[in-house]
């Protein structure tokens, strides 16, 4: 009975974890006014036939807060990558030079960065969701092992434990998004 108990523990943790590093990794495609090499994370490029992402094809640096440079490991690859940067919807406009893809970050106006912030929460939100989800799993969990035999004053335990565990991770996803919400209407 310990064992299962101790196993769930163990999968709402990395559940609630995994919501973590998924919100992680949405804001940081999430621009801020600034250039990041993170940016281009979600680009898949077409090598050779074959969907590869672009930092597996081509070295991304930021020269400064407002440029990302793309050198190509491979000359014939600017092309393609110039077309998959195009099709990726970000709203960025490559400028091919014959050696690297250069593209040039925009400063955000006012209502791009409302619009930011939106999504921003919007993002948190799901990870709240997802959070909850797995504290809901945990709990019904511990009511079928509770069923099965576990003392009610152990599974009323376990119940405060997962709470906690929530309310923790509750709070690095709102201390996340006032990080990346500062971020966003920092000019």
């Amino acid at each position: 009975m310990e064992e299962e108990l101790e196993m769930v523990f163990d999968m709402a943790k990395e559940s609630m974890d995994d919501a973590i590093n998924h919100l992680v990794k949405e804001l940081s495609k999430i621009r801020a006014g600034k250039a990041t090499p993170r940016m281009m994370d979600g680009i898949m490029v077409d090598y050779y036939g074959t969907m590869t992402p672009l930092n597996q094809v081509a070295n991304i640096n930021t020269p400064d807060a407002r440029m990302i440079s793309i050198q190509p490991w491979e000359k014939p690859m600017l092309e393609p990558i110039e077309r998959a940067i195009i099709n990726s919807n970000m709203g960025l406009t490559p400028h091919n030079n014959g050696e690297f893809i250069m593209i040039n970050l925009p400063a955000l106006t006012e209502e791009r960065r409302m619009g930011l912030v939106k999504q921003t929460k919007a993002e948190g939100e799901d990870a709240k969701v997802s959070i909850r989800t797995s504290r809901k799993d945990a709990n019904d969990e511990i009511k079928r092992l509770k069923n099965d035999g576990l003392p009610e004053d152990a599974a009323k335990g376990a119940e405060d434990e997962i709470q906690t565990m929530t309310d923790n991770h509750s709070k690095k996803v709102e201390s996340l998004l006032e990080e990346k919400e500062k971020e966003i209407l920092t000019v």
